[in-house]
């Protein structure tokens, strides 16, 4: 089943975000490699494409996992939850209607 992981960034988190998201993109990749991964991104903090010094307001990522908790074990497990560039943090199942 899918499940949708939603980071939201801690205030300031912008340098840090910056430093581990090579990590971050790594788990990605493995994710989409695996053919689990069916989309991940960040939300900008501002309407932009590239926010700049603004940053992100969080990031969501929708992948497939055999269960809600081991989605949750993974995102814990995220360079992003680890280092704290998220305040918070949420998982939901998540049902793939369209297109």
């Amino acid at each position: 089943m899918y499940y949708a992981l939603i980071g939201e960034d801690a205030p300031g988190a912008l340098e840090t975000r910056l430093a581990v998201r090579p990590e971050h993109l790594a788990r990605l990749e493995a994710l989409r490699d695996a053919g689990r991964l069916l989309l991940a991104g960040p939300m900008p903090a501002i309407d932009s494409p590239d926010p700049g010094p603004a940053g992100f307001a969080g990031s969501l990522v929708v992948a497939e996992f055999d269960s809600l908790a081991s989605a949750e074990a993974w995102l814990a497990e995220d360079p992003y939850v680890r280092e704290g560039v998220f305040a918070r943090t949420r998982v939901h199942p998540f049902r793939k209607v369209l297109p």
